[in-house]
């Protein structure tokens, strides 16, 4: 048996980092950037507790570019190294300073928002570079030093005259990188990296104008100023009291500058036990759109931006919401499945779902007004979460809102109580009426008010899979759109209306209707209803339109062709035109009848269209002549 040590060939390492050691080579700016903050923080840190005797001030970190050197300089005034700190945290790849400085201060530094564990962070610098230097000044009482590598594993470590505390980090550019010499892109990276960042961070300067003086004397000052790119306090690292509802709106806009639409709601998220996390979460107008732009909400470890891709961190349902989440709890640079494994990842999910689901029961408490008034700007969401989170859908059944067509909004229970006398079958089936759309199904809607009925407006592209799952809970409940049936039907009463047919006439009208109505599209249905209802009315039974509404909105089928376009055509017998048809003696007359009347059915439910349309309009203007 042998043992030993695998040695690493240092000579490879440069060429991994170069290729392999993120996806991304702009990345390097996040990283460089990050390391200033935490040399900045743990300064801050020390000096607090009394181990560093300098002042802390305001210090800030300072993007620089040379084109004619080409160089890119990151400056900060932290707390510096000496040369035995570099040879210890840079020649030793890999070796996480920040994460020692944690273990060594893990009580006093519990709060000090140091970023930490991006491990070779300071190494992505050679991604983009040639040569890299590093100028620092320790906040001991040590020489400056010069740390100098061209990406081979030599460098050289001498001393510096630098006398202010701090470290600037030198890049060469190489010649396969220049978009990093480019002011307007090391500007876009980092407002997308480090808008947030604790520490302001100054890129270059700008003009600014005051007024000095008054009356005669007032005169406007130009100056030039440090141009800070980010804002380092922003809204959720603030506790909600210190923030009122236009300062969440300001931070929305400055979250989406391209947004011009205000945020509905807001929740903040606060909790520090069993982990860390906060964040405030928008709720923008969605409208009844399903397939919107999702990735919106931004992902922060200690205001470091890390990622808009949330999946399976933040619940599936409220990726169509907006804002931020900040957690060093969170871990980065992982497969999704690692992510969507992780317990902690888990409970923090399970945290955003309750205080959505607290946040909306709170509303609906205090200001149900506020939430009728945006609900159909929501909705979407709740239904989402309500199909794919059970917690939420326990939650959310309290809240839900069910609106009618007459403006009213009501929860399942209010629904149930306000029906339940009128709407209850002759088996003891609740039977809640409901329409997609007023307009095109408002003959239908009047019909059903003219019986005394409730008609909800549920248009929702998710709708059907909601009320299926209704339905499965409670078995005496039941969910019908009005133009499923004829009236009498969708509500069946023990008193059914008498026809004034015979059977022998029914059986004589039915193949007449049958030769003229296309047998691929409607099955012919003859009912006996109140003689002022339509003579003929065009369903299409609740199932099969739902199952295909389903279908489309990734509900699955069992039929693997899907669900044709199949309806039925209801033909009132008792009504005046029906026995006119049954009576006329010259055929072609009588075609035209069906057929017109066939066409005024389709064109209740806005089935008739192109050619068929165009007839419809001139056969009607030779019936008037």
């Amino acid at each position: 048996m042998a043992s030993g040590k695998i040695n690493v060939a240092v000579e490879n390492i440069f060429p991994l980092i170069k290729k392999f050691l993120y996806s991304d080579h702009e990345i390097f700016l996040r990283e460089l950037v990050s390391n200033a903050t935490d040399a900045t923080l743990k300064l801050k840190h020390l000096s607090n507790i009394g181990e560093a005797t300098v002042e802390y001030n305001n210090p800030q970190i300072e993007i620089k570019i040379d084109n004619e050197k080409r160089t890119l300089h990151v400056i900060d005034q932290g707390l510096g190294m000496t040369a035995e700190e570099v040879n210890k945290y840079i020649n030793e790849v890999a070796f996480s300073g920040a994460e020692e400085f944690l273990n060594q201060y893990k009580d006093s530094a519990k709060d000090s928002g140091i970023i930490g564990h991006f491990g070779l962070g300071f190494y992505s610098a050679f991604m983009v570079a040639e040569k890299v230097e590093i100028i620092t000044k320790s906040h001991k009482d040590a020489p400056a030093a010069h740390w100098t590598c061209d990406g081979s594993p030599e460098y050289t470590l001498v001393e510096h005259d630098k006398t202010e505390r701090g470290t600037e980090i030198i890049l060469y550019i190489d010649s396969e990188s220049d978009e990093f010499l480019e002011e307007a892109r090391i500007r876009e990276l980092l407002t997308k990296y480090n808008k947030f960042m604790p520490i302001p961070i100054k890129f270059g300067t700008r003009e600014e104008t005051r007024e000095e003086g008054e009356g005669d004397d007032k005169k406007e000052i130009k100056e030039t100023v440090d141009n800070i790119i980010n804002n380092p306090n922003p809204a959720w690292t603030k506790k909600p009291t210190e923030l009122k509802n236009e300062d969440y709106t300001s931070f929305y806009h400055e979250l989406y500058p391209m947004q011009f639409e205000e945020p509905l709601f807001h929740i903040h998220l606060n909790v520090d036990y069993p982990f860390a996390l906060t964040g405030i979460l928008y709720f923008p107008k969605l409208n009844n759109e399903l397939n919107i732009q999702k990735d919106r909400i931004q992902l922060y470890q200690n205001q470091v931006f890390v990622t808009d891709n949330v999946e399976g961190i933040v619940p599936e349902f409220l990726t169509m919401l907006r804002g931020v989440i900040d957690s060093p709890d969170i871990p980065l640079n992982v497969s999704r499945s690692y992510l969507q494994a992780d317990g902690a990842v888990k409970k923090i999910s399970n945290y955003i779902t309750k205080k959505v689901a607290d946040k909306l029961q709170s509303i609906f408490k205090n200001d149900r007004e506020n939430l009728e008034q945006k609900w159909n700007d929501i909705k979407v969401v709740i239904e989402y979460g309500m199909l794919s989170e059970e917690k939420f859908y326990d939650k959310a059944k309290k809240f839900n809102l069910f609106p009618t067509t007459d403006g009213a909004f009501l929860t399942l229970d209010e629904l149930k109580e306000q029906t339940k006398d009128s709407q209850t079958d002759k088996d003891g089936k609740l039977i809640q009426l409901y329409a997609a759309n007023v307009a095109e199904q408002h003959a239908y809607i009047q019909a059903a008010k003219d019986k005394g009925y409730t008609v909800l407006l549920l248009d929702s592209p998710i709708i059907g899979h909601l009320l299926q799952k209704l339905e499965q809970e409670d078995d005496k409940l039941g969910f019908v759109r009005v133009d499923a049936d004829h009236i009498d039907k969708l509500i069946s009463k023990d008193e059914p209306q008498l026809s004034k047919l015979s059977e022998e006439q029914k059986e004589t009208l039915k193949p007449l209707i049958e030769a003229v109505v296309p047998k691929e599209q409607y099955t012919v249905q003859l009912e006996a209803m109140d003689s002022q209802a339509a003579p003929f009315m065009i369903t299409q039974p609740e199932f099969m339109r739902r199952m295909k509404e389903m279908q489309q909105t990734g509900g699955g089928s069992m039929f693997g062709g899907g669900f044709p376009d199949m309806y039925q055509l209801v033909v009132n017998v008792n009504h005046p035109l029906v026995s006119q048809i049954l009576e006329t003696k010259t055929q072609k007359k009588q075609e035209r009848l069906i057929k017109q009347s066939l066409d005024l059915a389709r064109l209740s439910q806005s089935l008739l269209k192109g050619e068929e349309l165009t007839a419809f309009i001139k056969r009607s203007f030779e019936m008037i002549k």
